[in-house]
């Protein structure tokens, strides 16, 4: 392995005035957490164990609708994305994998498979794009990809996800995220059943050509850009695709993806029901798809998703499903975002593993509203971060890892050897 972006002893320069409290902490709340039963030792390691992705494109600078402003030392192509997602994984020690996203971070992917590796780093599902046109592509996506009317552009979209396939078998991935932003802005300007059946008709071809093993997953999204109709714009339609497609295909879950005040909660129990949950892209959300950082606005909802999926068991051990990160930092360092969204993805896994499981169930069947609730809140109150310490600890991260990054110097570093980006007019989606 060739030398990770920060020095092991920068963390352990870091970590040495702040383990001694970590230490009286840890102590405490696993006396705490033995007077209910529970072992602290058990819920740390499974939290060390739980790892989620990172988005390529999450280490830069996101933007709005209407202008984007981008932040020191930018990455210019995916070997320098992958440096700065070695930094999130070196101080969390929670982000092992980074889902690419293609023609975006198009290289050798020989290459791109030995620089990942020699920053301890894998790949997870490969995206494809075929929302937005690129140099040199022959048709445009302007009016739909999967779904366009023309079966030209139809074929070009098709050949597009297949190629990342093939990217994807060669760094070793074993998944496909699809993602269109196909629909109308007017009454009319498309036959809305007519415009679904070229896209499952589309999607059929590229599930056709998946791997033995791998998976593609079907991701909804309810407006933007088509903002009268969408192709895909529910869990009904993803689940819909997937049962169209058959044992490879499954749906995956976007936090921000859903109309203000809709159960995503309940939503994940449904999936699991019938089998299709495939993963999450994590975030938070205020109005829409704002792609805030994970756990920012409603941590509760987000520890509402994962005691869920705890309380699953082995209905979603089956299931395997895929976690990544998927978040537009448009106000703050890309690294320090992604550094904290791990820690809050983590923090509602490590909370719902506290909820007491029969109790919660003995009071749903006596109809006991509030202390179902209570038991659900208790869990939620507890303060898990001496858990979430230890487990980077023990992995050699940092206990306090945005305090570390800081003062690793890192972002000074790289903003003196990579060139400024210009900003511009108009942001990401």
């Amino acid at each position: 392995m060739t030398d990770l972006p920060i020095e092991a002893d920068m963390i352990e320069r870091a970590n040495a005035p702040l383990r001694g409290a970590h230490d009286a902490d840890y102590a405490a709340l696993g006396e705490r957490l033995a007077r209910a039963g529970v072992g602290i030792d058990a819920i740390t390691a499974k939290v060390k164990a739980f790892g989620v992705a990172l988005p390529s494109w999450g280490v830069g600078t996101g933007g709005t609708r209407f202008a984007r402003f981008p932040g020191e030392g930018e990455p210019r192509g995916i070997f320098e994305k992958l440096a700065d997602c070695a930094v999130v994984q070196q101080l969390c020690r929670a982000t092992p994998t980074v889902s690419p996203h293609f023609p975006w971070d198009r290289a050798d992917p020989a290459e791109m498979r030995a620089a990942a590796g020699s920053l301890g780093l894998a790949f997870d599902a490969v995206n494809s794009n075929t929302f937005q046109d690129h140099p040199g592509q022959p048709l445009s996506y302007k009016y739909g990809s999967l779904s366009h009317a023309d079966p030209a552009v139809r074929a070009q979209a098709v050949a597009h996800n297949l190629e990342c396939i093939e990217i994807g078998r060669a760094i070793g991935s074993r998944a496909l995220t699809v993602w269109i932003a196909d629909g109308t802005n007017f009454p009319g300007q498309a036959d809305l059943g007519r415009a679904f059946e070229r896209y499952l008709g589309s999607m059929h071809e590229i599930a056709a050509a998946l791997p033995e093993g791998w998976r593609v997953f079907s991701e909804h999204k309810m407006y933007e850009p088509a903002f009268y109709s969408t192709v895909v714009q529910d869990w009904g339609t993803s689940l819909m695709t997937a049962r169209e497609l058959g044992e490879k295909a499954f749906c995956l879950v976007d936090l921000g993806h859903h109309a203000p005040n809709v159960n995503v909660e309940q939503i994940v129990a449904r999936l699991i029901r019938a089998k299709k949950l495939g993963g999450f892209h994590f975030n938070d959300s205020k109005y829409g798809d704002d792609d805030l950082d994970a756990g920012s606005i409603d941590p509760f909802r987000l520890f509402l998703v994962f005691n869920e999926l705890v309380g699953a068991g082995e209905a979603l051990a089956a299931l395997n499903p895929a976690h990544m990160i998927d978040q537009s930092h448009n106000v703050t360092d890309p690294i320090e975002s992604l550094i904290r969204s791990a820690g809050e993805i983590r923090r509602a896994y490590a909370q719902a593993l506290l909820v007491d499981r029969v109790a919660l169930e003995g009071h749903q069947d006596e109809n006991d509203a509030l202390m179902a609730s209570e038991t659900l809140k208790a869990a939620f109150r507890a303060d898990v971060g001496p858990i979430l310490e230890r487990a980077r600890l023990e992995a050699g991260g940092a206990i306090d890892p945005v305090r570390a990054y800081r003062a690793s110097g890192y972002r000074k570093k790289v903003a003196a050897e990579r060139p400024a980006a210009a900003g511009g007019g108009g942001g990401i989606v």
